[in-house]
C-alpha cells in the first residue's frame, strides 16, 4: 500500500514533467504560428515601404545582454503609422528602406521583406520556455531518484537484495614455488614466503 506522503511526491514529479515538458514546447508551437502568420501576411497583406525612423540599443545591465530595437515609420491608405520591430538577425540602420507587408485589418501588424513581423512578440512564451526547461530537469532528476531509490530498497523476486547477502571470504591457496618457496596471495605481484 502506497503511503500518502509518497503518492504527493510522486504525483509532484509527474506534475513536473508533464508541466516543463508543456511549458518547453510552447515558445517552440508560437514560433511555428508566428511562422505562418508571416507568410500568410506576406501572401494576403497590402505591400507598403517603411522607412527606419530610429535604432535604439537598450544595455540589459548584468542580468541579461543589450537588445536592439528598430522603429518604423510608414504610410497605409493615406494615414502614417509608427511601429517598433525587435533586432533578431537583421538591424537595419536609421534612414533605411524596408518592404512591408500590412494586415488590412490591423495596420499595426505587418512583416518585413526580412521575415521580421512587427512589436515584440513571443517573449513572454520564451520566458516560460526557459521556465519549463528547468521544470522539466527538476522532474525529471526527482522522477530518477526516486525510481532508483525504489529498486534499491525493494529486492528482486528469485534473489535476496545484495546488500543483504553476507561477505564470503575466499581461502587463500599455499602452492609451491620454484627454489623451495612458497608465495601467497592472488595479487598482481607475488609475495615469497619462506617456510
Amino acid at each position: 500500500m502506497i503511503n500518502r506522503r509518497s503518492f504527493l511526491i510522486h504525483l509532484a514529479c509527474v506534475l513536473l514533467v508533464v508541466g516543463g515538458g508543456a511549458l518547453l514546447w510552447l515558445p517552440f508551437h508560437t514560433q511555428m504560428e508566428l511562422d505562418d502568420w508571416a507568410v500568410t501576411l506576406r501572401e494576403r497583406g497590402t505591400p507598403a515601404r517603411a522607412v527606419v525612423a530610429d535604432q535604439v540599443t537598450e544595455s540589459g545591465g548584468n542580468r541579461s545582454p543589450s537588445s536592439s530595437t528598430m522603429y518604423f515609420s510608414y504610410e497605409v491608405d493615406g494615414r502614417t503609422h509608427a511601429q517598433e520591430v525587435a533586432c533578431f538577425e537583421v538591424c537595419r540602420a536609421a534612414g533605411a528602406e524596408v518592404s512591408i507587408w500590412v494586415n488590412p485589418a490591423d495596420p499595426g501588424d505587418f512583416v518585413t521583406d526580412f521575415g521580421q513581423l512587427s512589436g515584440h512578440r513571443g517573449r513572454v512564451q520564451g520566458v516560460l520556455g526557459v521556465v519549463g526547461l528547468a521544470a522539466l530537469g527538476v522532474g525529471v532528476v526527482l522522477t530518477w531518484s526516486r525510481i532508483s531509490r525504489r529498486r534499491a530498497d525493494r529486492p528482486g523476486r528469485d534473489a535476496p537484495a545484495r546488500r543483504d547477502r553476507p561477505r564470503r571470504d575466499r581461502p587463500r591457496r599455499v602452492e609451491p614455488a620454484t627454489g623451495g618457496r612458497r608465495y601467497v596471495g592472488r595479487g598482481k605481484r607475488k609475495r615469497n614466503v619462506r617456510p
